[in-house]
């Protein structure tokens, strides 16, 4: 059986999409699904446990290394999914990363569907670019869903108290051990204003720049020219959404540097439960 533990912190907008999604396309041999909701003030735990065969732990301090960590002491089986909460996986996509995982891959993760619906030019300027950047490719994290094999889970022990557990999950493995798998897509929500992404960035580099900072070599080095080399330089006419790209990554970087809350973007989290 495989088992699906969501850290959730204040997501009560959106769980509920996130666990319909999930149940609605159940892999062979089932799953076993834990929710955590970790130092919530809203009603995550409650949206959570209205969705038939959930399990639901409640923590009264957040933290997203402690949720998983709780989460993994209740779950029963594998392959694992760690699913963030407003995350959406589109159908087929739970059978195809257990397919992968099971056929000899220790950790799979879908492909991004980014949300830019609606969103202004910034915004959607600035995915243009990030969505074509090569270090997505093949890695683990910015999906927020990564599964493991029991071999490929056994490299670790328990979750670091690191903000960036999927930068931390891609170091543990070589390229040929991971894997995108085709036929399975996340789709993340994108930020509605352009100050709620300068936030996520923020939040994004701090926590990343720790991660590198606390795991040595084995962590993935950033390519902070890959923007242009990679993609704007074989694609002119994305040289004005660059420009956007460009202005706001610095300003990202800038703030990390002297962050001390990481407030996070609570734009992307306004649909229903």
């Amino acid at each position: 059986m495989t088992s699906v533990v969501i850290a959730a912190h204040n997501e009560a907008a959106v769980i509920g999409r996130c666990l319909d999604a999930l149940l609605a396309d159940p892999p062979p041999g089932g799953l076993d699904v834990t929710v955590v909701a970790n130092g919530c003030t809203d009603a995550t735990a409650a949206v959570a446990a209205t969705r038939p065969g959930v399990r639901v732990l409640s923590l009264p301090e957040p933290g997203k290394a402690g949720a998983l960590n709780a989460g993994e002491e209740v779950a029963v089986g594998f392959p694992r999914l760690y699913l963030d909460a407003d995350i959406v996986l589109t159908p087929g996509s739970v059978p195809a990363l257990i397919e992968a995982v099971e056929a000899g891959l220790l950790a799979a993760a879908p492909g991004r569907r980014l949300d830019t619906k609606g969103r202004p030019l910034p915004v959607r300027a600035y995915y243009a670019i990030n969505r074509r950047l090569p270090a997505f490719r093949d890695a683990l994290y910015g999906r927020g869903a990564i599964v493991l094999s029991e071999k490929g889970r056994a490299r670790f022990d328990r979750f670091p108290a690191l903000h960036a557990d999927d930068l931390y999950l891609d170091s543990l493995f070589e390229v040929g051990e991971k894997r995108e798998v085709a036929g399975a897509t996340s789709v993340v929500a994108t930020p509605r204003r352009t100050a709620d992404l300068i936030r996520r960035l923020v939040r994004v580099r701090a926590g990343n720049a720790r991660m590198r900072a606390a795991g040595g070599s084995a962590v993935r080095p950033a390519r902070r020219s890959s923007w242009l080399k990679d993609v704007v330089l074989p694609r002119p006419w994305l040289a004005p959404a660059g420009l956007f790209y460009a202005a706001i990554t610095l300003i990202a970087d800038r703030r990390s540097r002297t962050a001390t809350d990481w407030g996070r973007d609570e734009s992307s989290r306004t649909v229903n439960a």
